[in-house]
């Protein structure tokens, strides 16, 4: 049996994206996958990998995940640096998801940098919430 398409829109599986990263198989090699990675962890509520991927100094006390979302899609705009050579990375995105019949969209421009030698989620530079 083949895994399901990943969460994040690549055109990989499941089993051979994202759930590398959400199982500790595997870390991000840039600032996309784990932008991506981070994506699919909020489609599956997973608040610890959430928390493991934000930088120390912002990870919030509390992480309000709504396990009635139904996460749509995430499309990538842009990305700039955030390759393995960088420290520091930016991911342009949009994610679409519904809670209770109403559609949102969130447009945010990312930043990451690199924390003992992973790429972790640092803070938006640009976000609406619709």
């Amino acid at each position: 049996m083949s895994s399901p398409p990943c969460y994040c829109g690549s055109a990989l599986a499941f089993s051979s994206c994202c759930e590398l990263f959400l199982n500790k198989t595997s870390y991000p090699k840039t600032a996309e996958q784990l932008m991506r990675s981070r994506y699919s962890a909020f489609v599956l509520n997973n608040e610890s990998y959430l928390r493991q991927t934000w930088a120390k100094k912002q990870c919030p006390k509390d992480i309000h995940l709504d396990k009635d979302s139904h996460w749509l899609g995430l499309k990538i705009i842009s990305t700039s640096f955030g390759e393995t050579h960088n420290d520091i990375g930016f991911v342009q995105f949009v994610a679409r998801y519904k809670i209770a019949g109403k559609a949102h969209r969130i447009e945010e421009n990312s930043e990451f940098c690199k924390e003992s030698g992973h790429w972790v989620y640092l803070k938006a530079c640009e976000k609406n919430d619709k």
